[in-house]
């Protein structure tokens, strides 16, 4: 992708010790299990999914953002009270994420993925989020690890791919649905409705939005 790059930093984000850092903030988590808890986010840059709702489509060129140092990124989080890191992107998965796992982990810190599951897994995680995508449906054995399932739904008969998504899931997987933002007063009272006949699933809904924090 980096195609100007010397061999060294090429050997480097080869290792995970190089990645291409969009953002980094601490912040609340706004959506699934973990809404309104604090988290340090750490979003990587790249992905070839290509959701035509994503709302960080900046993410999507990995060279439009910075090769950062693994280590510059562990010093500044271990300069933040928190004790939960979300790994997010893009797609973070592209990446070699070992490295900045287990650096994470040196800190007792907590580690959490989202990802959409197109990619094999690497790293070392406490909590897995899976939000699949149609266009690359995740691999079957990121499924059967995952802590949490969320399906965003852009229409109505997302609801009925989202059902699909449960097979090969981890038993205790728990499962979301969240309303694309875009469509969020037209799909919302679909998913409502959906809910109240499907009591496995729970309605995310993006709290960071309404509360106006990244």
């Amino acid at each position: 992708i980096f195609v100007d790059m010397d061999d060294d930093n090429r050997l480097a984000l080869e290792k995970g010790e190089l990645l291409p850092l969009m953002e980094a903030f601490h912040s609340l988590q706004g959506e699934g299990f973990h809404s309104g808890k604090s988290a340090y986010f750490l979003r990587i840059g790249g992905c070839d999914v290509g959701c035509h709702w994503c709302d960080v489509k900046e993410s999507w060129d990995p060279m439009k953002h910075p090769l950062v140092s693994t280590e510059k990124i562990i010093r500044d989080i271990s300069n933040s009270n928190i004790d939960t890191v979300v790994i997010t992107g893009g797609e973070p998965l592209m990446w070699n994420l070992s490295y900045l796992t287990k650096s994470l982990r040196n800190l007792r810190l907590k580690v959490h993925l989202e990802t959409s599951g197109a990619y094999p897994l690497n790293g070392d995680f406490d909590w897995i989020c899976l939000s699949p995508k149609k266009q690359q449906p995740p691999l079957p054995e990121i499924k059967k690890i995952t802590n949490e399932l969320k399906v965003i739904v852009n229409a109505r008969n997302d609801l009925i791919w989202a059902e699909k998504q449960k097979i090969g899931l981890a038993e205790k997987c728990k499962l979301y649905l969240q309303p694309e933002w875009s469509k969020k007063d037209e799909i919302l009272p679909v998913i409502i409705e959906f809910v109240k006949n499907n009591s496995d699933w729970t309605i995310s809904l993006q709290a960071h939005k309404y509360m106006n924090i990244p």
